[in-house]
């Protein structure tokens, strides 16, 4: 299976996307790197080159801060797939980019309205449109998915009563008074605080202010809290419609950060741009560190058909991972190879059009060999 792969942004997501698809082999890729900095795709080919223990196949296209260019231009119109690892708000432009010149495009991106634009640039398309297929969004819906397939399978029930989504992309050490710090990006994490978030209460869609559910959990033996951010739960709302009374997806945080957090909102009430303003004092108290952790959780409860409650619940654990020879942090392999098994599955697969995190195989997906490479063996 040979490829030409276009990975759009050469940060952390995109420099791990392209490592593992060079060094795995499990598709024949040859890969091009874009941004809109000459220097972050120089950094992004160095580190390819330097990672992988094999001849790389690698290239680095320089693009226009908007639209696009002949030289853009003239690599996609070679290319199978774009993986869009780009800030959210440019994903309308990258996925017409992608129907335009006939490529299959894949993103990360857990922003809402963005995910709509895409899916109206995608219908007509003759090639598939997967979106929002990182960790969470994307990983952690499949995983979410997944045990709703197997609750239904052994309990013999269609309707359940929860379905709840954790994930944590968390440092190893926390100390106070934010008990946190940067491992991905901070106007991410700004941006998942304060944009709110979609849950199912009694069967029905609603929207939640972000970080108005906390609540407390023990995972493996460890204690953490969780908290309603935006975007985590992707399309599940809407697809299991009259099948979950209670559904969402919650950021996991060690106990303290959210009070913390809140105590710092308090004093940008009035801020024009509270995200910007909220991602600068981050920025100002919160050291970003590389010794990171991500830990996902995911659970699915209800009766079964005797009226007996029971739980189907899966948790992991992933910490940095050598891929070659390079030590990649637990957020980007846990980001890159969901990433890199919808590339895989769409090599195999004649899809069209906007696939959702609902619609993909999970057997396939989970049993995948990037997803499996990362997260063991489901």
């Amino acid at each position: 299976m040979n490829a030409n792969i276009f990975i759009a942004g050469s940060g952390g997501i995109g420099q791990a996307a392209g490592l593992i698809l060079s060094e795995f082999g499990i598709i024949d890729a040859t890969v091009y790197f874009g941004d809109i900095s000459q220097h972050a795709i120089d950094s992004a080919l160095t580190f390819v080159e330097e990672g992988c223990t094999k001849t790389a196949k690698i290239h680095g296209v320089l693009m226009p801060t908007e639209g696009s260019n002949e030289n853009l231009d003239s690599v996609l119109s070679t290319c199978d797939i774009i993986l869009d690892c780009l800030p959210g708000s440019q994903a309308p432009r990258m996925a017409t980019l992608a129907k335009t010149h006939g490529c299959h495009y894949a993103n990360l991106t857990e922003y809402v309205q963005e995910t709509k634009d895409v899916i109206a640039i995608s219908e007509g398309a003759d090639t598939a449109f997967v979106l929002q297929t990182g960790l969470a969004p994307g990983f952690i819906n499949v995983l979410a998915h997944r045990l709703y397939e197997e609750f239904q399978a052994d309990f013999g029930v269609d309707v359940v009563n929860s379905m709840h989504m954790k994930v944590g992309a968390i440092s190893k050490n926390a100390p106070s008074p934010h008990y946190y710090a940067f491992t991905w990006s901070p106007i991410g994490v700004a941006t998942e605080y304060l944009k709110d978030a979609e849950i199912v209460r009694n069967f029905k869609k609603i929207k939640v202010p972000a970080l108005s559910g906390l609540e407390r959990i023990i995972i493996d033996g460890d204690e953490y809290e969780d908290n309603f951010t935006s975007g985590g739960a992707a399309d599940l709302p809407d697809a299991f419609a009259g099948k979950v009374k209670d559904l969402d997806y919650k950021t996991l945080r060690y106990p303290g950060h959210y009070q913390w957090v809140k105590n710092t909102m308090s004093t940008i009430m009035n801020s024009e741009n509270r995200i910007k303003a909220l991602e600068n004092i981050m920025l100002e108290n919160i050291p970003s560190v590389e010794d990171d952790v991500v830990v996902v959780y995911a659970s699915v409860e209800g009766k079964d058909k005797h009226g007996r409650l029971r739980r189907k619940e899966k948790s992991y654990k992933i910490f940095p991972t050598l891929v070659g020879n390079k030590h990649l942090r637990a957020i980007q392999t846990t980001t890159a190879a969901p990433l890199c098994e919808v590339a895989h599955m769409l090599l195999k697969n004649k899809w069209k059009g906007t696939i959702l995190q609902s619609q993909l195989s999970t057997s396939e997906f989970l049993n995948g060999p990037f997803v499996t490479a990362i997260y063991g063996k489901y």
